[in-house]
């Protein structure tokens, strides 16, 4: 098939996704544990995809009010802890007491298939509409998909800013770019699959445009943000694209070469959800840590030191951007709710992965 019908075909297998309303064995990520800073009566296991250094400021400022708490986080790749969650939900035995994703459209998935406890407090209400779905779902986190490019390597003319520009740049430059830009592997990704599905929706012209220039561009494809991050730094690549904005902004921190690119078109935004478990075997527990979480005390904890993003507060310093992300008009929110059930139909799914790594990432097949 060539590259314009493969593309025409991923395009097709989204349009008729948008017009109608997911097993292999898991790998466990990383064990951290917080002990309680006083006397432990409790222990709240969390399982969820953020690195434990991302969430750990979050964690810390919980026990300074249950300082009896202690907490064991488990970083799963989104993938892998989904189908542990859904394995664990069918046979209706526990698995930790509160999930934890970036990858929302699993965890809507999981409610939908009643897997998930209500929960309802004077602090979940503060959560916006968009990013709270029944109760059960609960948004804590605002995370724009963002450009990320090495200035050592990336001349000022070349930056792109907007999903247009990465395409003409490719385009116009071709042999410097070639094998230099990085994004997400949908096949291994859950949040990677969940933005590449809304990006196909949001502007269907364009991102295939974009993909049409990414295929010729050998475009390197990984699991994570971080390993994208990595190849960055390394100067391995040059570019990379829809990589989480905290990911990103904490990169920048450590190293103001990394910069930080807020597309001018649109710009995609989802949030990390958090759901408690039908099987939860401490949930009042888990809906205390919830509790936290959308409170006023865990949101400033989480622009300051964790997520740095907020949706109600001006981009980070260093952000190449506007002001604001919503009332600017770019910020395109990923509405946690019953229409992600189209991006976990198992056939749109696999259809759309099959195209899309027959395109990017031919090897992985």
């Amino acid at each position: 098939m060539s590259l314009k019908r493969k593309i025409a075909s991923l395009m097709a297998c989204l349009l008729t996704s948008s017009l109608a309303s997911t097993s292999v064995l898991a790998l466990e990520g990383d064990r951290s544990i917080f002990p309680a800073p006083g006397t432990e009566r409790a222990r709240l296991v969390i399982n969820g995809v953020t690195d434990a250094e991302v969430i750990a400021p979050l964690i810390r400022d919980f026990q300074q009010k249950a300082p009896d708490v202690a907490v064991e986080f488990n970083d799963y790749v989104s993938n892998d802890l989904f189908r542990e969650a859904e394995l664990a939900c069918r046979e209706k035995r526990s698995h930790g007491d509160l999930w934890i994703s970036s990858s929302v459209d699993h965890l809507v998935k999981l409610a939908n298939d009643g897997c998930a406890r209500s929960h309802r407090s004077s602090e979940t209400e503060r959560v916006s509409a968009w990013a709270n779905w029944r109760d059960e779902i609960f948004g804590f986190a605002f995370e724009p998909a963002v450009i990320v490019y090495d200035a050592s390597q990336v001349p000022p003319e070349d930056v792109p800013r907007s999903h247009v520009e990465i395409a003409e740049l490719l385009r116009r430059k071709p042999d410097e770019y070639w094998t230099r830009i990085g994004t997400y592997n949908v096949k291994l990704s859950g949040v990677g699959y969940l933005l590449a599905f809304h990006d196909a929706l949001q502007a269907p012209t364009s991102y295939g445009r974009l993909l049409e220039s990414f295929s010729r561009a050998e475009v390197v494809t990984s699991c994570c943000n971080k390993e994208v991050l990595d190849l960055i730094e390394t100067r391995r690549l040059k570019i990379a694209y829809n990589i989480l904005g905290s990911y990103a902004y904490a990169r920048y921190l450590r190293n103001n070469d990394m910069r930080v690119v807020v597309p001018r078109d649109y710009t995609l935004i989802l949030t990390r959800g958090a759901m408690i478990p039908t099987h939860s075997p401490q949930p009042d527990l888990a809906a205390r840590f919830v509790d936290h979480l959308v409170s006023e005390r865990g949101q400033k904890v989480a622009r300051e030191k964790a997520f740095y993003f907020a949706e109600n507060a001006p981009l980070p310093p260093g952000v190449d951007g506007p002001i604001s992300l919503i009332e600017s008009g770019i910020g395109r929110p990923i509405r946690v709710g019953p229409a992600l059930l189209a991006a976990q139909d198992r056939a749109t799914r696999e259809e759309f992965i099959r195209n899309w790594t027959s395109l990017l990432a031919p090897g992985a097949q």
